[in-house]
């Protein structure tokens, strides 16, 4: 055997650790599918429960009531868009889905985004794994959920939130980098509490990188959502691969504009209700 013959596969070594972590972690995989897909349900059921023209009125009410006007009109628009194209449930499966995703994503990437601001060391030892994570194909995080997770809309989770929690690492450290130091030497002269001066100083003086971090996260997470299609995750992914499937231009039409119209509707009330919150 030469060294033209000698082939390097990750496979040979990812293999066996995945076939050991299903033999000896069964039980907590099986505890985390559980969880999220009680999670998923019980969000779902609550979206399919009330009419949709009755929900619809629900969230122009509350969009306007807690952004305003031209939220409340595109959260009409994008709803009643996803109603009269027939893909409401779907829709509303696929918001279920990127709420819970993005939602995990900042609960996991702000803390340690934080961590990355303070400790440079630690900064310095995630920015190459961020940058394998945001480098590998997103379709390939999804190898390992479904040997993991077998099919459905766990691995299609756990996968959109690898994915989404890069961008949103990145910019949190970055947003809190760029906070000037006389403003937090300003909250430390006056005694104030570190919490006191990460909620009071920091986060509103890094609030608008924060935004495009956020924004990034859900848009990602959406990107997902076409892929996680084809490991039975449903939603508007499953009406795209399925309209690919069939060489149904109209209905991956339908389904890539609905999604669009769940991106707009998601990216503009939580960037609306982000700004209206104090601080």
């Amino acid at each position: 055997m030469n060294a033209t013959t000698v082939q390097f596969s990750p496979g040979a070594f990812l293999a066996p650790a995945v076939d050991w972590l299903n033999a000896n972690l069964h039980p907590l995989f099986a505890t985390i599918s559980y969880v999220v897909e009680a999670v998923l349900s019980g969000i779902e059921a609550a979206l399919l429960l009330v009419p949709p023209y009755a929900l619809i009125a629900t969230v122009i009410v509350l969009a306007f009531a807690a952004v305003g006007l031209r939220a409340a009109i595109l959260a009409g628009l994008c709803l009643g868009f996803c109603l009269l194209v027939g893909l409401w449930t779907a829709s509303m499966q696929t918001v279920a889905l990127v709420t819970v995703a993005v939602l995990i994503s900042v609960l996991i990437a702000f803390p340690i985004g934080v961590l990355c601001s303070r400790h440079k060391t630690l900064e310095a030892m995630v920015r190459p794994v961020l940058d394998v994570m945001q480098t590998v194909p997103p379709w390939v995080y999804l190898i390992p959920a479904v040997m993991i997770f077998s099919l459905g809309r766990v691995p299609a989770i756990i996968a959109t939130i690898v994915y989404g929690i890069p961008p949103m690492l990145r910019l949190t450290t970055l947003a809190f980098n760029q906070v000037p130091k006389e403003f937090m030497e300003l909250g430390s002269a006056i005694g104030a509490h570190p919490r006191s001066v990460l909620w009071k100083i920091e986060i509103p003086l890094a609030k608008q990188t924060l935004l495009v971090g956020l924004n990034q996260c859900i848009l990602l997470s959406l990107a997902m959502v076409v892929l996680a299609g084809l490991v039975g995750a449903g939603g508007l992914g499953a009406e795209v691969t399925r309209g690919l499937t069939r060489m149904e231009m109209g209905l991956g039409l339908r389904a890539g504009l609905a999604i669009v119209a769940v991106a707009l509707l998601l990216d503009r009330l939580s960037r609306g209700l982000f700004n209206r919150q104090p601080f």
